[in-house]
Formats: C-alpha cells, sequence, structure tokens
C-alpha cells in the first residue's frame, strides 16, 4: 500500500540537507498505545507558505520529532500542504502512510490529511467533502467564507482487535460565524449517517472555543459528541490554550483545536502537548492528544 491514498507520487527521498535526525524527541506525555487503546492526535502544522514568519524549513525538524517522540496511533493534520505532507511522511518511520487531498483538488491547497499507524490500522473506505451547500463540489463555498474548508474522513479496522471506527478530521473557518455554524451542522449531518454502534473519532482546528461557542453545542449537545479533554479520566497537562502564536502557553485560554468522540468511547487520558524541540515550535498551534477504549 503506498504511503498516501492520492494519486500523486508517494514515495519522497527527503533533502538530506533539511531532513531532521532520527533522534529521540521530547519526552513522550502518552507515547505508543497498545491495543486496545488508540493514542489519538490532533495537529494544526501551520501552513508551510513562502515568505511566512517561521517558514517551515526552520519547524520541520521539530514537528518531526514530537510526532515520533509521541508515535500516535493516528492523527488528524490541518493546514498542511502538499509538499509539507511529503515531509512529514519522510519523517515519519515507514509504518506510517497518510490519506488526504488539498481543499481546491488533488495537490492544490492545504489538506485535512490523516496519517496513520498501519501496523495497527487498515483503511476500508474514505471520502472528502466541502464544507458548502455542494459538499461534493471541489473547492466548494457558499457561506460567505473567503477560505475554503473541507473535512476528510477513513472507516478504519484495527488489524489487532478487529473492530472498525471512523476517523473524520476537518477545519472549520477563521473568520465567518455563519461559515462556522453551518459547517459543523455539515459535519454532525454526514456523522450521523454512520451506523450509531460505530465508533467515531474528530479531530480539528474548530477555531472557535470549547465550551462557549455554537459549533461546540452544535456537535456536542446536538450530535451527542464528547470532549475528550472534558471526559478524560486522566488530563496530563493543563488546560493550554491551543492557539499560541508564537507566545508561552497561556493556562486556562480558548481551546479551538478538539478530539470529540461518541459517548461509548472511554477516555483514558488527554493532554495539551507545549513541548518544544530546542526552543523551536513545530506550529502556532499546540498538539492534542488522547488516549482511547473504543469500547
Amino acid at each position: 500500500m503506498p504511503r498516501h491514498q492520492e494519486t500523486t507520487p508517494s514515495t519522497v527521498d527527503p533533502d538530506p540537507s533539511t531532513a531532521p535526525a532520527n533522534g529521540p524527541g521530547p519526552e513522550p506525555l502518552i507515547g505508543p498505545s497498545e491495543a486496545p487503546a488508540v493514542h489519538v492526535m490532533s495537529f494544526n502544522v501551520r501552513v508551510g507558505s513562502d515568505g511566512l514568519h517561521d517558514p517551515w524549513a526552520d519547524r520541520r525538524a521539530a514537528t518531526a520529532a514530537v510526532l515520533r517522540s509521541q508515535a500516535p496511533t493516528v492523527i488528524g493534520t490541518q493546514e498542511g500542504l502538499y509538499h509539507q505532507l511529503r515531509d512529514i511522511s519522510a519523517d515519519l518511520p515507514t509504518h506510517y502512510e497518510w490519506i488526504g487531498t488539498g481543499r481546491e483538488g488533488g495537490s492544490r491547497g492545504e489538506f485535512m490529511a490523516v496519517f496513520f499507524d498501519v501496523r495497527r490500522l487498515d483503511p476500508r473506505e474514505f471520502d472528502h467533502f466541502w464544507l458548502s451547500d455542494t459538499p461534493a463540489e471541489i473547492g466548494s463555498s457558499s457561506w460567505g467564507n473567503k477560505v475554503v474548508r473541507m473535512a476528510t474522513w477513513i472507516r478504519f479496522r484495527d488489524r489487532v482487535t478487529g473492530r472498525d471506527f471512523v476517523v473524520l478530521n476537518t477545519h472549520l473557518d477563521h473568520a465567518v460565524d455563519k461559515a462556522q455554524r453551518l459547517g459543523a451542522e455539515l459535519v454532525a449531518e454526514r456523522l450521523a449517517a454512520f451506523d450509531p454502534a460505530l465508533p467515531v473519532i474528530v479531530t480539528g482546528d474548530f477555531n472557535v472555543a470549547a465550551e462557549a461557542s455554537t459549533p461546540y453545542d452544535t456537535l456536542t449537545t446536538g450530535a451527542g459528541l464528547v470532549d475528550t479533554w472534558s471526559a478524560a479520566n486522566d488530563r496530563l497537562t493543563p488546560a493550554y490554550a491551543t492557539y499560541h502564536g508564537y507566545e508561552p502557553a497561556v493556562e486556562g485560554g480558548d481551546r479551538i483545536d478538539w478530539i470529540l468522540v461518541r459517548p461509548d468511547t472511554r477516555v483514558q487520558a488527554a493532554a495539551i502537548n507545549t513541548r518544544t524541540v530546542d526552543g523551536r515550535w513545530g506550529s502556532d498551534h499546540w498538539p492534542v492528544q488522547a488516549l482511547l477504549a473504543l469500547d
């Protein structure tokens, strides 16, 4: 199986001048999980466009070190461009693959890519939809948002337990309230179409505060999902704001990056990962993590 599921080339040799060394990363908060537990991460990796402050080439090694040390079973990423995702794929161990497409189609634009450990997870089906009135139309937007928004979902089979579950990864609009509200409603509608007995995990940058926004209420109270941070048996870190903007971590700030699950999933632990590598950030968001038991 190729390292990802789109039609663009899947095997990329890293440039030795930019690829990070395979040394240890920061001490893991959760680290590798053993079946039946599933370690999930949601990580806005910050778009790697040219000309931005703190370019991708300068933070690639920090991103790679965090991912390698945490070793999630599945990683929902937001904002990654195709060249970034190829780099991440090259930097991760070879037992990771990924699925995604650009929001403008093919390799164009940001991806809602999902990386996964193939030793545990077998993707059985996947699809993409756009957060608009025409969700099957590539690159569509309808609700006043100037930025195209989308979602990617995958139904996995756990190779160890034989259990199927769905991961949906998305990124709501950052500026338009209507687009945020209707985007959350569309995600909730699509989730409702899955067998109610099937565990569902939602990862994403929702651009609105947990516990204090209409999209959060739509997906929790309305769609019946559970916020893994709130439900965790063990919170391994304080409740930091998940967008840091290259400032020190802020306790009690807005959590705009979430991992949500259906209520039959037990949340063993949750964390907001503020680790840096040699003083460098991997992104302007902190990754969020959860250790789940899909009962």
